[in-house]
């Protein structure tokens, strides 16, 4: 379970969060004055910090500037002003993201698994190569190989077959596919999974008459060894 720290003094906007991120089977931790925030943050071993710029005591900047000198922790910064200034200024000083009040909370979820998982992959060990039968994948090249012969697959396929093959023997549901292979930029859109493992199941199993993607109806998708 993760557990992400709410920096934010707005008292209903913080219930409102917690509430959301509880339901979502979060662990939620709050502050509510930027001093405190980054105390937490540094001490309370959490996974994610949702961080609002305009705070008391410390900045939201000012946070995220002194957490970048000590930790990598996953950082999404609110403001209530659509000010590129403000956007700029936070990214430069270490946040992995940002969004701009008032927001959909199902955004704003997205966002977090999509920085959640960024983080676990990070820390997984590193492996020059994925393989099934055949089909190999070369991580530092992205390159895809079945047999001697090259794939020639776009940056998407790849990254698809990617995260099908890391998670082989594990149903994928569509959903799990959007939110890992393409962050939040097709949110809510769940037929470009199917587009494009379509893709992949005609420059794979229907060119080397093999069966490597199954669906598993109603569900997703999964690769079996």
């Amino acid at each position: 379970m993760a557990r992400i720290l709410i920096v934010e003094d707005e008292v209903k906007i913080a219930r409102f969060l917690e509430l959301e991120l509880k339901h979502e089977g979060y662990e939620v931790l709050l502050a509510g004055d930027g001093r405190l925030g980054l105390e937490r943050a540094l001490k309370d071993n959490v996974d994610l910090v949702v961080l609002d710029i305009m705070l008391p005591g410390l900045s939201g900047i000012e946070v995220c500037r002194r957490l970048r000198l000590e930790s990598m922790i996953p950082v999404i910064m609110l403001t209530a002003k659509d000010d590129v200034t403000d956007k700029v200024v936070g990214l430069d000083m270490g946040a992995d993201d940002y969004m701009t009040k008032p927001f959909a909370i199902e955004e704003l979820l997205a966002r977090i698994r999509v920085a959640l998982n960024r983080k676990k992959q990070s820390t997984q060990p590193k492996v020059a190569m994925l393989q099934i039968g055949e089909l190999k994948l070369i991580l530092t090249s992205h390159s895809a190989y079945y047999g001697n012969e090259e794939l020639t697959l776009t940056k998407k396929e790849y990254e698809l077959l990617e995260y099908l093959i890391r998670n082989k023997n594990m149903v994928l549901t569509r959903e799990q596919l959007l939110n890992n292979v393409w962050d939040y930029e097709y949110f809510g859109d769940t037929n470009v999974v199917d587009v494009y493992i379509r893709y992949l199941r005609q420059k794979i199993d229907e060119k080397y008459a093999i069966h490597l993607i199954s669906t598993v109806r109603g569900i997703g998708y999964i690769i079996k060894d």
